[in-house]
């Protein structure tokens, strides 16, 4: 298929110290998972295990059978190292 009839996605990820956005010429329907195999993430950030963290498009939260379109940006979640609400009360309480 050529580029005419691909779509432009970004695949991105973020470790406090990195942040990385890969641009990729897709095949319309493309899903989450695909393009994040496609881009070649994995491999330069091995600690990612897409089995088990969250991803998304833009913020929001999906799941990685999800097609993507034209513009989207996937963005892959690391855990969170604490609860927001907890981090929250706590400065609230000081």
């Amino acid at each position: 298929m050529d580029s005419e009839n691909k779509i432009k996605i970004e695949v991105a990820y973020a470790r406090p110290d990195e942040q990385v956005i890969i641009t990729l010429n897709v095949v319309p329907g493309t899903t989450i998972e695909s393009a994040i195999l496609e881009s070649g993430i994995l491999e330069k950030f091995p600690e990612i295990d897409i089995s088990d963290c969250k991803v998304g498009v833009f913020g929001k939260l999906g799941k990685l059978d999800k097609k993507l379109v034209a513009g989207d940006r996937v963005e892959i979640y690391r855990p969170l190292i604490a609860d927001p609400k907890s981090v929250r009360k706590k400065r609230a309480g000081k």
